[in-house]
């Protein structure tokens, strides 16, 4: 043999010598040195049964080991007390632990630990001093029960029967304060009776947590508020919500924490209790944003319970069984300043016995939600919790369902595209709010939405806005592309609808004095039409005018059709109509007025100005009115029974109506009237008016034939006293022209062998002798080709109608006809005449009474005194009656 081999075989021999020389040597020194070098270089106090150090590989192996910290005050360094039955580290960083004073080990084994270990206090920011901290790849605990607590002595997390496995764990206090308590690479965990008490409100309890294959299965998981409501609120002023939360089973696998993350996969939570606390404080917008992020991958939520409660303990939202499956939800500091805090890629709601309680109650028996879509089976909707408003909306639905285009927020601002909403089955009342004060509408969060289509179905819904209600049955309705955003420099939101279509049948609407229905009600936005309309009083003319404290026309109308064709905006903020023609059917007015009650004292306008004065663009090409029947009364307190003027075959048409608010299109309107006056005589009439005249002329005229002077007894016998006995009005010509100050124009009548009879109060028997004296002043022929009267200086008294100032103008024209020029002299004359007449009653009166006076005087001179003045009297009062 070489001798170099030799002396390199002797060198190998010397050194392995000397090596375990060394490790027998190491071994004796930490067996018997060990345990007061640890006390005399470390914070801590070890003792054990046995100990095995392997020099060349740094494992060591201990077994009985007991460890307490030397002074238990001392907060600046981990806090350990405790024991454990078997220790094993692997590859112990011995030169760190001597000189560096780092405990390190790539793997460290404690079976059987019973620990308590005290957190160092968090590193000073400002000298920013570093902890001596204890580092370890991988850990392994078996059958463990460990208490961490803070380094005020506060428990910060336990558990029993633990056995884990962790690779690269590190857990420092400044971790809890900035990040995560504990962060690791890989784990597998199993434990009985967790807590865990991530601050001063909250603690989190689990019963049991197990892992296999990657799966975690956690038992009875509790989020316990550490505090009560009444407690919260107070030593938490600023905070906006308490949660409470309970999860009897919960599985997911793939837990990840690393740093300020939280990552996990196919999580599935059975049964969860969810609560919510609300304070009534509003959250300011300078709160510090966290930076803890959690990113989870399929989550399911099965049968969960949520309630949200008010600040006065009532529930604002309550949810019975709630299903929830997310794919991809994320939040982290970037979502959680959007208005909906978490982001994700999809999901699928569903809950059954969903009750909102606040402004508006609302109960759903089922829902389904989508990002796409969502469907509503039997929702009902009623007013909030006062007194007053329980009755102001009652809605039951039984199916809603919609479809969504696009859903985002963006500067958070909603943009909502809806592709389509389906409403069916709406049954219920809905009552007008009454209009608030002193309110100011903020900007919201609305900066657009669409709905392309929305369809209600099969419907019953009243509208009630406290005097008026309008209920709508069997109601269909379809609009297309609704539109809502935000006006421009003011408050509240603007509102278009494209399109929209709409049936009804058998429509009421109630008001104080009439029951107004529609058989039929279709309508669009080029298209109406109305079947069997009805207008009905509610009350008789006796109650009617009992209940008005000035008069008033009551009305009776009825129409077998009403259409229009044309454009009109009703339902955005800028609303108009223009119509090309609008028809009525077969139509029936009744119009009563009675004189009893007192006159209303307010000046009334003139049709131009009422036209001048809707407030919308508005303009009616045609507008006809056909084969239809107009019957006036009238009723004054000296007559018996109401005057009465009939229009029958009542066919009219007015062109351009309008309210001269649409530059560039004409604003005089011309009416024509043909008709059967009195069901005895053509009438036909020509009126015309300017909208955008401010002056408010008018222009009237017409005329009428054949009509039999009797035919106007209905009106002018039962208050004037006056009855037409004969002759024909041939012809009736009137040209007025006019404004609100009064009328002027001519008058021209034609008419033969007119006879008047002059009434009792009865209206039964013929006064002769004022007959008489009248049938002497009238003109009872005109000729063939008599001459038109002026119509002079009528005044119209500005608390009265138009056709009380045309009427006026007719009444004038037959005066100078039939009396003459001079109609204020003839008026004398018979007023005179009349008198007279009365002076004669006076003198009868006296002379009967004269009679009576006259009884002691012998009978036979009474009897025929008696009868001679009998016969005389007879005649005077007959020929007086």
């Amino acid at each position: 043999m070489k001798k170099w081999v030799k002396r390199l075989l002797i060198s190998f021999g010397i050194l392995a010598g000397i090596l375990l020389a060394a490790n027998f040597g190491l071994n004796i020194w930490l067996k018997t040195q060990l345990p007061g070098y640890i006390k005399k270089n470390t914070a801590y106090k070890v003792s054990y049964k046995t100990l095995d150090v392997d020099l060349g590989t740094g494992n060591i192996l201990a077994t009985g080991i007991s460890v307490n910290s030397k002074d238990p005050q001392n907060t600046d360094v981990i806090g350990l007390q405790g024991t454990v039955d078997t220790l094993k580290i692997s590859r112990f960083g011995i030169y760190d632990a001597i000189f560096n004073k780092r405990i390190s080990s790539s793997d460290l084994l404690l079976a059987k630990p019973n620990l308590n270990v005290i957190l160092a206090k968090p590193v000073d920011q400002k000298t920013g001093k570093k902890r001596n901290p204890v580092l370890f790849e991988n850990i392994r605990i078996n059958n463990g029960k460990i208490a961490v607590f803070r380094h005020t002595k506060q428990k910060f997390l336990s558990v029993q029967q633990l056995d884990l496995f962790v690779e690269n764990l590190q857990m420092t206090e400044e971790s809890v304060e900035n990040k995560l308590p504990v962060v690791f690479d890989r784990y597998s965990i199993k434990g009985q009776k967790f807590f865990f008490r991530p601050d001063q409100t909250y603690a989190i309890t689990i019963n049991k947590i197990n892992t296999s294959d990657g799966q975690m299965s956690v038992e009875n998981f509790r989020l316990t508020p550490l505090l009560s409501f009444a407690q919260f609120k107070k030593f938490y002023p600023k905070k906006t919500q308490l949660f409470e939360f309970s999860v009897p089973k919960m599985e997911f696998k793939d837990v990840i924490l690393n740093k300020n993350k939280v990552s996990l996969a196919n999580a599935d939570f059975r049964n969860p209790i969810f609560t919510v606390y609300q304070t009534g404080v509003k959250a300011k917008n300078k709160e510090k944003k966290t930076n803890f992020e959690v990113d989870l991958q399929n989550i399911q939520l099965n049968n969960a319970v949520v309630q949200i409660n008010k600040p006065d303990g009532n529930k604002l939202l309550s949810v019975g069984k709630l299903n929830l499956n997310i794919n991809q939800l994320k939040f982290d500091k970037e979502s959680s300043e959007q208005v909906i805090p978490v982001g994700y890629k999809d999901f699928l709601l569903s809950g059954r016995d969903i009750v909102y309680s606040d402004h508006r109650n609302i109960a759903i028996r089922s829902l389904a939600l989508k990002p796409t879509n969502a469907e509503i089976l039997d929702m009902v909707l009623t007013s909030g919790s006062s007194a007053e408003e329980k009755t102001a909306v009652s809605l039951k639905t039984d199916h809603v369902a919609f479809n969504i285009n696009k859903l985002e927020f963006t500067d958070k601002k909603l943009n909502l595209d809806i592709k389509d909403v389906l409403v069916d089955k709406v049954n219920g009342t809905f009552k007008a709010e009454q209009k608030k004060q002193n309110t100011i509408s903020g900007p919201g969060i609305i900066q657009s939405i669409i709905v392309r289509k929305v369809s209600l179905k099969n419907s019953n819904i009243t509208y009630d806005n406290g005097k008026e209600p309008l209920a709508f049955h069997d109601l269909n309705a379809t609009a297309n592309n609704i539109e809502l955003s935000p006006k421009s420099n003011q408050p509240g939101l603007s509102f278009k609808v494209k399109d929209y279509y709409i049936t009804t049948r058998n429509l009421a609407y109630k008001t104080q004095f009439y029951n107004m229905s529609l058989g039929l009600l279709k309508l669009n936005k080029n298209k109406i039409q109305i079947n069997n309309f009805a207008m009905k009083p509610l009350v008789s003319r006796a109650q009617f005018i009992k209940m008005i404290p000035v008069e008033r026309d009551l009305y009776d109308l009825k129409a077998t059709q009403i259409t229009a064709e044309g454009e009109w905006e009703l339902f955005s903020h800028n609303k108009t109509v223009s119509a090309s023609h609008v028809g009525i059917e077969s139509a029936n007015a009744n119009i009563f007025r009675s004189k009893i009650p007192k006159d209303d004292p307010k000046i009334k306008a003139l049709y131009s100005k009422m036209l001048r004065s809707v407030k919308i663009p508005m303009t009616i090409n045609n507008l006809d009115l056909k084969n239809s029947v107009l019957v006036y009364e009238e009723d004054t307190p000296e007559s018996m029974g109401p005057g009465k003027l009939t229009f029958s075959n009542f066919n009219m048409n007015v062109k351009n109506l309008n309210s001269a608010k649409v530059k560039g299109k004409p604003t005089k309107v011309d009416i024509k009237i043909n008709c059967s006056f009195m069901n005895l005589s053509p009438l036909s009439v020509n009126w015309n008016f300017d909208v955008a005249d401010q002056n408010d002329g008018f222009a009237i005229s017409g005329k009428t034939t054949g009509l039999p002077a009797s035919g106007i007894n209905p009106f002018i016998r039962p208050y004037l006293h006056v009855t037409a006995t004969a002759g024909t009005i041939q012809e009736m010509r009137f040209n007025f022209k006019g404004n609100p100050a009064g009328l002027h124009g001519t008058f021209n009548l034609k008419h033969k062998d007119l006879k008047i009879a002059v009434l009792n109060k009865n209206n039964h028997e013929k006064k002769g002798f004022l007959t008489a004296v009248a049938n002497i002043f009238i003109k009872s022929d005109s000729g063939s080709y008599p001459e038109s009267v002026a119509v002079e200086n009528v005044e119209r008294d500005p608390t009265k109608s138009f056709f009380n100032l045309f009427w006026k103008g007719i009444e004038q024209g037959l005066k100078k006809t039939l009396i003459g020029a001079n109609v204020e002299k003839t008026e004398k004359k018979v007023k005179n005449a009349v008198s007279s007449v009365k002076e004669m009653k006076q003198s009868v009166k006296e002379i009967k009474q004269e009679i009576r006076n006259k009884t002691s005087q012998p009978s036979e001179e009474k009897k025929e005194k008696k009868g001679f003045l009998n016969d005389i009297f007879k005649k005077k009062e007959k020929s007086e009656e």
